[in-house]
């Protein structure tokens, strides 16, 4: 099997794999199939009895399939996970994997538009047929709706201008493309800090676009029931928004809060964190720079 890392070079290979504590005969999923990098890791560990199924919304994916029977690509959003094992038969399952965020392959395709370095239209669905675009969030949203975004996704202090000066712009013509965008925005983006504004910014439209926050609850609940006793939650993630979430409702199955105490204060939690989180080495993110932002976190299902 060879490993796709031109469309995306999988982060903490062996590290995420090795949290799935897999055995041979398990029943496994990989949420974020891309360029099935991490998928084909698990098939190594995998006997004849072994079964992995993986999801990605992205149909650019598909070219990556794995042909074999064992296998089994689904072309949806792992928002979807407990309702499309279902119809394979599968109620419960011993391991999941995520490697959240954007692949290396959207980011370098230049018309999907996630990356800063091309002029491209705006778009940022990683689902190519989803209704809601970059195009429709920066000329449709209200003023008040961009600005929250881009202080709640972005975590940009200046979201209120940044909002202000997008809606002054499309008064006069359609913000179509990213060079518009950030001729709209230049003068929030000195030469010293253009790139993480700009950064920060995007990555702001694109949760939105593709609903990511939602999708990461829907997502982490479903694993929580879809999981065996014993089975491994394996979660690589690339900002604090995500990597909140995933932390939280690892430490106590809850997004916010903490869990109901009883009378002598002692209180259940779902999971059993394994070890500290991981970060990619020195080695990984001199030959892979997307490695430099990301954190894994594994637990076990009590």
């Amino acid at each position: 099997m060879s490993n796709n890392t031109e469309y995306h070079n999988p982060v903490l290979l062996k590290e995420t794999v090795a949290g799935l504590n897999i055995t041979p005969d398990g029943v496994y999923v990989d949420v974020t199939f891309g360029g099935g990098g991490h998928s084909r890791e698990i098939m190594r560990h995998l006997g004849e009895k072994g079964k992995l199924f993986a999801f990605d919304q992205d149909e650019d994916a598909l070219a990556n399939t794995i042909e074999d029977e064992r296998f089994q690509l689904i072309n949806e959003n792992f928002r979807f996970l407990k309702r499309y094992l279902r119809f394979y038969g599968i109620k419960q399952v011993d391991g999941i994997l995520a490697d959240l965020g954007v692949s290396s392959h959207q980011f370098d395709v230049a018309e999907r538009g996630f990356s800063t370095r091309f002029d491209a239209e705006l778009d940022m669905r990683m689902n190519q047929k989803g209704a809601l675009s970059a195009y429709n969030v920066i000329n449709e949203y209200t003023e008040a709706d961009l600005a929250r975004l881009f202080f709640d996704y972005g975590e940009l202090k200046n979201s209120r201008g940044l909002a202000s000066a997008i809606v002054q712009a499309r008064k006069e013509e359609e913000i179509k493309n990213t060079e518009q965008l950030k001729k709209v925005l230049g003068r929030f983006l000195p030469a010293h800090k253009s790139n993480k504004i700009l950064a920060q910014i995007y990555q702001a439209i694109r949760i939105e676009v593709n609903q990511e926050m939602e999708v990461l609850k829907e997502f982490l609940e479903q694993s929580l029931e879809i999981l065996k006793p014993g089975g491994r939650l394996s979660i690589i993630s690339y900002h604090s928004l995500e990597d909140r979430l995933v932390k939280r409702f690892m430490k106590n199955g809850m997004f916010e809060g903490e869990p109901e105490r009883d009378f002598f204060g002692r209180f259940e939690v779902p999971f059993q964190l394994i070890g500290k989180m991981i970060i990619p080495s020195e080695e990984e993110i001199a030959v892979n720079n997307r490695a430099r932002s990301a954190k894994l976190r594994i637990a076990e299902k009590k």
